[in-house]
């Protein structure tokens, strides 16, 4: 069994400047008005990729309360099978999978299919996204972050 060898919270008390800027780069694209949801898929998809099961977790527990659907979730890992993904959404997800696994690089179709669904300036902040998950998965793995665990509704815990 894995265990933490240090937690999320230690990561913002540890390295404040860092956090900040990790988490201000994060914030770019959904300001800029990508699309939340669309956010998620992407965050989700790298972070499935990179082994980060804090990171996982989180975006699951982050896009159902954006209102993604959880068989939408689910099938992320698999979504070039998955009908239930827009053109948009695919374009979205190629191009996390292009950046997040950088040596293969970006090929002419992946970015095609980018440009034909995003403007400039949005595939620049969907990069900026793309990177900044790449970045809190590198923390979640290397100190082996544990998954928030999700939250227990009310009348639940009464039961």
């Amino acid at each position: 069994m894995s265990h933490a060898r240090k937690e999320y919270a230690d990561f913002e008390k540890l390295a404040p400047d860092a956090f900040a800027a990790v988490r201000a780069l994060g914030q770019f694209a959904a300001k800029a008005g990508l699309d939340k949801q669309l956010l998620e898929l992407v965050k989700l998809r790298a972070s499935q990729i990179n082994g980060c099961a804090f990171c996982v977790q989180f975006h699951i527990l982050q896009g159902e309360s954006l209102g993604i659907a959880t068989d939408k979730l689910n099938l992320v890992v698999v979504w070039c099978e998955a009908p239930q993904f827009s053109g948009r959404e695919r374009a979205a997800l190629a191009w996390t999978e292009a950046l997040t696994m950088l040596p293969n690089g970006v090929s002419d179709e992946v970015y095609a299919e980018a440009t034909a669904e995003f403007s400039e300036q949005e595939l620049t902040y969907l990069t900026s996204a793309v990177a900044s998950i790449n970045v809190w998965n590198r923390f979640g793995a290397a100190y082996r972050w544990t998954p928030p665990a999700r939250k227990q509704a009310a009348n639940a815990a009464a039961s």
